[in-house]
């Protein structure tokens, strides 16, 4: 494979995380320069990734419709717009918008590079072509927690937006320089009526989610914004089924490796969604620590990322996906639970190696869900399975950003006082049992599911083979 599309897509991927991780270990110092609640803040988290579920499934037709190389670099400068307003907000409406801007950028670098990979690599190498390209990405949620917390305390909260504007000028430039030119192809019309609807129900939904228990905001106004949700999304499924060309291609989910790989990854994505968010604040709030020291504990979950990264596709080989996938699933969730268990004075060093596990499973987990979602779907189908596939997981991270601010608010409400150390605990309890759940998917796989693309099974004695029978049989 040309080694210069995973460099560039890992300049993209790398801020896209970095900048995820550094707002989530300062959220409690823009809370207060912005005259707001941390939890309140949870609605620029949820426009970032609502904005992003919003502009992903036409990220693919765009690409097409203008070449991905324009696409790509217009994307990185749009983010970079959207860091320098999220630096200059001064007010949480200001705040949104500005996250808001910053998903449209983010929802046209990805997709685009993710589609042109699953394309150039054959399906028997795809495990280890995942593995091997977020490594890169992955440096961003090693050293955002520990750079995001050091300029918070130290300096101010602002310059960890702005750090994205020379990061993101090299990508343009990488761009420029290494990408080669892609001309404008033949495209169907856009699916003007699938993309209103699909981003009224994704917008709907997780935003209505958001703010039904903010305290300046009427609860109706957060049910009423649930409802068109999820009404838009009755419809899109009415229109889907009609539209000769429809942007979300549900036709997918007909197979049952490919619903299992979405759909028990969103739940499994709910739960770790909302681990970003909560951990930072509890640390902070919970445990009084500073920004800095927060993020010095929290990188740790992001070097057993990049650990497992390596041995991720001998682990599927030897095992399969059915059964990596259930037991990951619970681990993992077992693991988001142990969160709950911390306390001030719970040992820093048992804390990282928690830390530090978790990670190890997550990375294995995601990687196999990424590689599962295209175990089946044919080559002309990888561009309808790419959009579906960015978007679910998006959606998902956003719900469980909602649920975990959610959880939080009410938790508050009951006592009556402000955040506790026992409602972080909580949440990390309720947020574990929905990942816990996705197990439920992978058990209703075949235990041959995804062998083209693990390589599980092939030292095997192949079934075409009839056994050697003896005279007289």
């Amino acid at each position: 494979m040309n080694r210069t599309i995973p460099l560039i897509l890992a300049v993209a991927l790398f801020m896209e995380n970095m900048d995820s991780t550094v707002i989530a270990t300062s959220l409690p110092a823009i809370a207060i320069d912005i005259h707001t609640s941390p939890i309140a803040l949870k609605l620029a988290l949820t426009a970032y990734l609502v904005s992003l579920a919003i502009f992903i499934p036409i990220s693919g037709w765009m690409a097409d419709r203008f070449g991905a190389k324009t696409i790509f670099r217009a994307a990185i400068a749009v983010f970079i717009a959207g860091s320098v307003a999220c630096a200059l907000s001064g007010s949480l409406p200001a705040f949104v918008v500005a996250r808001f801007l910053q998903g449209i950028g983010g929802a046209m670098m990805t997709p685009v590079g993710r589609l042109v990979l699953v394309r150039a690599t054959p399906k028997s190498e795809l495990v280890a072509a995942m593995s091997w390209l977020t490594v890169p990405a992955l440096v961003g949620p090693l050293v955002g927690p520990p750079i995001g917390g050091f300029i918070t305390t130290f300096f101010t909260w602002h310059w960890i937006f702005l750090i994205n504007v020379p990061i993101g000028l090299i990508g343009i430039w990488l761009a420029t320089r290494f990408l080669p030119e892609t001309e404008a192809t033949e495209t169907p019309p856009l699916d003007f009526v699938g993309f209103v609807l699909s981003g009224l129900a994704a917008s709907g939904v997780v935003f209505g989610l958001s703010v039904v228990s903010l305290p300046y905001l009427p609860p109706a106004t957060g049910f009423i914004t649930i409802a068109v949700g999820l009404l838009s999304g009755a419809l899109y499924l009415v229109h889907a089924r009609r539209a000769k060309n429809p942007l979300l291609a549900l036709e997918l989910f007909r197979n049952q490796v490919f619903r299992s790989s979405v759909l028990g990854g969103s739940l499994f994505r709910i739960g770790i969604g909302a681990v970003p968010f909560l951990l930072p604040l509890m640390f902070q709030i919970g445990f009084g620590l500073t920004p800095f020291q927060s993020g010095m504990i929290t990188f740790v979950s992001a070097i057993g990322a990049i650990g497992m990264k390596f041995v991720t596709a001998l682990i599927f080989r030897v095992v399969g996906f059915r059964r990596v996938l259930i037991v990951g699933s619970l681990v993992a969730a077992a693991s988001i639970a142990i969160y709950g268990l911390f306390t001030p004075e719970t040992p820093y060093a048992l804390m990282l190696a928690i830390l530090l596990v978790g990670g190890f499973i997550r990375s294995m987990f995601f990687t196999g869900v990424n590689a599962l979602s295209y175990a089946e779907v044919s080559a002309e189908d990888t561009s309808k399975a790419t959009p579906i596939t960015a978007v679910f997981q998006q959606l998902s991270i956003a719900l469980g950003v909602a649920l975990a601010g959610g959880i939080l608010e009410v938790s508050t409400s009951i006592h009556g006082g402000p955040l506790t150390l026992g409602d972080f605990h909580t949440a990390f309890f309720i947020v574990a049992a929905v990942s816990a759940a996705a197990s439920l998917s992978f058990m209703r796989m075949a235990p041959d599911a995804g062998n083209a693309v693990s390589g599980h099974g092939r030292l095997t004695t192949p079934k075409t083979l009839e056994p050697v029978r003896s005279p007289g049989e």
